[in-house]
């Protein structure tokens, strides 16, 4: 991975960190919500829930845009998607290396 690469990873692994950010991205792919909407359904303020929507956003899972004073924001299918592409890959490195330690315990 390039340097970019691994600045994407970071992003996106840490804005999937925090179990209200996950929430919020599962409401987003399901269908564009407003903010203010989004931020009803939790036990903290609107300023929070909008931070929250932040980080998502900076990571590229979710996009905004203004409807009227409304800023309406949906989740971004193709960045989930580069989500499981990497963790897909870790996966295949580690099924490798799985593979050679049961080839070593064999030919002993």
């Amino acid at each position: 991975m390039t340097g970019n690469d691994e600045d994407r990873a970071d992003a996106l692994f840490h804005a999937l960190s925090d179990r209200t950010r996950r929430d919020i991205l599962r409401r987003a792919l399901a269908g564009e919500h407003s903010v203010s909407a989004l931020a009803e359904n939790y036990r903290m303020s609107f300023a929070a829930v909008q931070k929250h929507v932040a980080v998502l956003e900076r990571a590229g899972l979710v996009t905004k845009r203004r409807s009227g004073r409304e800023q309406l924001a949906s989740g971004d299918v193709d960045a989930v998607r580069s989500v499981s592409a990497m963790l897909a890959g870790i996966e295949q490195i580690w099924r490798g290396r799985i593979a050679r330690v049961d080839d070593l315990l064999t030919d002993t």
